[in-house]
């Protein structure tokens, strides 16, 4: 927003952003694919994603005021933060609060996490879906974000940090604008920024490493994207498996699976 609309009272819009990534990998046997899924729990726990989700707040020009995180046996954790539009004073904070410096203590274990933040009005959530089939040698990890402020802050200035944070593969962007806030001569607006795409805010070097597509709805302030990765990088995808331990023709196999499966999920269907 380059220049400041002027509203009477609070700006009542609800900005929504959804973000959901895919990273992919190759996992021969069962037991790899434990063994990756162990991996991911331990690359993603409660404490990374924590810091993650800071730092989105802190680029959406939010504050946190509270921090609580739980982690589950045998597997999973959940964080909660509570998060204002503009700094409180300590006297406004409410007193069972443990304040927004304390974060998780490292060396904290963790598996599948749960991650959630609100704000004033707002929330932040996050959480991962590690999964795999022991009848398919390609494994899936899902990430889950959602991001929903309300007044100036806007979700959309976190996009290029958090496609940056996670293997993304696949990914898949809503974004919508909700209720309406009034100027001050009470007419009503029903959005208080110009936006075309979400496209619009990721970096030109980012987007040009996917195949991305548009589904909006411009009259009710809805925007969708979605983006498949173009080139795969075999070396990338395979865990405790070196290329070259591979033949040629494997090599092909393991490509194939890796595309067929992106494009299933790309899609939203079963297609092979």
């Amino acid at each position: 927003m380059n220049q400041k609309i002027e509203l009477y009272g609070f700006n009542n819009l609800t900005k929504t952003l959804s973000f959901n990534i895919y990273d992919m990998c190759y996992a021969k046997s069962e037991r790899e694919q434990r063994d990756y899924i162990q991996y991911i729990d331990k690359q993603y726990n409660s404490e990374r994603l924590t810091k993650i989700l800071c730092d989105v707040t802190e680029m959406i020009g939010a504050h946190v005021l509270n921090i609580a995180k739980q982690d589950y046996e045998p597997q999973g954790a959940s964080a909660t933060i509570l998060i204002s539009e503009d700094p409180l004073s300590d006297f406004e904070v409410d007193e069972s609060c443990n304040m927004r410096h304390r974060l998780p203590k490292e060396g904290t274990a963790a598996r599948k996490e749960s991650v959630a933040a609100h704000l004033d009005k707002s929330h932040v959530t996050v959480h991962t879906y590690p999964e795999f089939h022991p009848e398919n040698e390609i494994t899936t990890f899902r990430v889950d974000i959602d991001v929903a402020t309300c007044g100036q802050i806007t979700p959309l200035k976190s996009l290029d940090y958090l496609i940056g944070s996670f293997d993304s593969d696949i990914i898949t962007i809503d974004y919508r604008v909700r209720g309406f806030t009034r100027d001050e001569h009470g007419k009503k607006l029903f959005i208080d920024h110009e936006i075309t795409s979400i496209q619009d805010y990721i970096a030109k070097d980012t987007l040009e490493k996917y195949d991305a597509v548009d589904v909006n709805v411009y009259q009710s302030n809805i925007f969708h994207t979605k983006m498949m990765i173009k080139e795969i990088f075999l070396q990338n995808y395979l865990f405790n498996t070196d290329t070259y331990e591979l033949a040629p023709r494997r090599r092909l196999e393991i490509n194939d699976a890796l595309r067929r499966e992106m494009l299933e999920i790309f899609s939203g269907m079963n297609i092979y």
